[in-house]
């Protein structure tokens, strides 16, 4: 959190751009490594439990940091605007496991990987950002590799399939919100998020509840620390640069996908899947290395108004 801090909010500097690519892909590695454990647990516990649970644990580890920054939560900035981040960030959340129980994991998260196409398209007409056809390309050239992993099927119109589009258009949303709420604390970001779902899993957890043991309590502990971590890369890296410059490299995201759901599930790639997933990893260091160079040319990033 102290590294966290240390990092300006300024979205507007290009210095800040790097470290917020970095962060993104920091925390979609973890995000990749909480959906795995998360696709683990719900294989014996219901949904409700793990959100309630998962939020337990997150809520125990930020508990100092929100008894350090609680007059920040008196004076939040547009709060309508945050009371629907916390709604669409539940729904997010509660889509994807509900697909994951479902679907294999790397096809939930591909289904995810849709989620940069719509933030870019909206980021330049709601947020007004710039974004240069060489971005644009590079974002559909990835999603081409996205197309290539999934191998469309039957199952591609399947309810647990729509589930996780739904899911993933939330996700968009969510994104643009959290960047626009740059003004508001992460602490207050995060245990906002957290106590969505820590709602609306006290409301389903009831239902279908089993018994947890030591080590399951482990692992939901463990599931509320990637997440908490996680969510704190991914709202610092929204708030020192433009979402249609760090969100596409969320297409990383299938590569963990396949690791994980091989090493946990067993899943064994195909060489689709595989062909994808390099098409995405060159698309997502074409937007890397255009974003250095452009770094270095702030007449090309800011015309004249």
């Amino acid at each position: 959190m102290t590294l966290l801090a240390k990092l300006s909010p300024s979205s507007d500097t290009r210095s800040a751009r790097l470290p917020g690519v970095a962060l993104m892909l920091l925390g979609v590695w973890m995000f990749s490594f909480g959906d795995a454990l998360g696709k683990y647990i719900v294989g014996t516990y219901s949904l409700g439990q793990l959100l309630w649970l998962r939020a337990c644990a997150s809520f125990v580890l930020l508990a100092p940091l929100i008894w350090q920054h609680r007059h920040d939560f008196l004076r939040l900035e547009r709060p309508w605007l945050q009371f629907l981040r916390v709604i669409l960030s539940t729904l997010e959340v509660a889509s994807f496991f509900l697909a994951a129980g479902y679907l294999p994991l790397a096809d939930v998260i591909t289904y995810y990987l849709a989620c940069p196409i719509f933030v870019t398209a909206l980021s330049a007409i709601v947020l007004r950002e710039q974004v240069g056809w060489r971005r644009w390309s590079a974002i559909l050239v990835g999603f081409c590799g996205v197309l290539i992993a999934l191998q469309p099927s039957a199952q591609t119109v399947s309810w647990p399939a729509l589930i996780a589009l739904g899911g993933s258009t939330s996700f968009a949303i969510l994104m643009l919100i959290t960047r626009s709420l740059r003004a508001t604390p992460d602490i207050v970001l995060a245990s906002s998020q957290f106590l969505g779902t820590f709602a609306f899993g006290a409301v389903l957890a009831p239902i279908g509840w089993v018994t947890p043991t030591p080590a399951s309590l482990g692992l939901f502990a463990a599931a509320g620390l990637v997440s908490v971590c996680a969510l704190l890369c991914v709202n610092r890296s929204l708030k020192l640069a433009p979402a249609s410059v760090v969100v596409p490299y969320q297409y990383s995201m299938i590569v963990w996908a396949v690791a994980f759901g091989y090493v946990v599930f067993g899943d064994v790639p195909s060489w689709a899947t595989i062909a994808g997933a390099a098409i995405i990893i060159a698309a997502g260091l074409y937007i890397f290395v255009r974003e250095q160079r452009l770094g270095h040319d702030d007449a090309a990033v800011n015309p004249p108004a």
